[in-house]
């Protein structure tokens, strides 16, 4: 149904590239607008670049602006690669720990493109450490991020979404384990 589409699309995006499926259906995402967090790298920019291929607009809200020396990608390098795919790009500076960042980063988005027709929540911290190694300084940080900053930007792009003919949040949590017998 076309309710579920968006969903199966981008849950499918990584299982359709390794297996060389083309994915179609009469629902495009042509003009319809992405706000994503954490889409500067990995599988945020793996789901925008799927979603630019149709025409989306998409809003890159990430923190990184400038190359990081271990971790490839900015939001201004995300947006060049989703141009080059067909979407337009915003890309937003943005850390989903503070409300402010959020709300003016949804506004341009707003401004921009004229709404917000999907939410993805993909922005995330994990430590695969035990609970005794687990310093709190860092347990403070998944939780500020992987609950709070799905909420504050679920809260905050929920007034747009209700505008939106068929809108959708879709969020993306971290691993909870990292053996692989559960990626099988």
């Amino acid at each position: 149904n076309k309710n579920s589409f968006l969903t199966l699309y981008i849950c499918l995006y990584y299982s359709s590239k390794s297996l060389n499926i083309r994915l179609s259906s009469k629902m495009s995402l042509k003009d319809k607008t992405i706000f994503i967090t954490g889409a500067s790298r990995g599988i945020g920019l793996a789901i925008a670049l799927k979603a630019a291929e149709d025409g989306a607009n998409i809003a890159i809200a990430a923190k990184t602006t400038e190359p990081h020396p271990r971790l490839e990608g900015t939001i201004f390098t995300a947006a060049e690669e989703i141009e080059k795919v067909g979407g337009k790009a915003l890309p937003l500076k943005c850390d989903i720990r503070f409300e402010e960042s959020v709300v003016e980063a949804v506004e341009k988005t707003v401004a921009e493109f004229g709404g917000i027709d999907v939410c993805i929540n993909n922005a995330s911290a994990i430590s695969l450490t035990g609970t005794l190694d687990t310093e709190m300084k860092r347990y403070d940080l998944m939780h500020s991020i992987n609950g709070r900053g799905t909420f504050l930007v679920s809260k905050s792009c929920v007034p747009y979404l209700l505008k939106a003919d068929n809108p959708h949040i879709l969020s993306i949590s971290p691993p909870l384990d990292m053996n692989e017998k559960w990626f099988q």
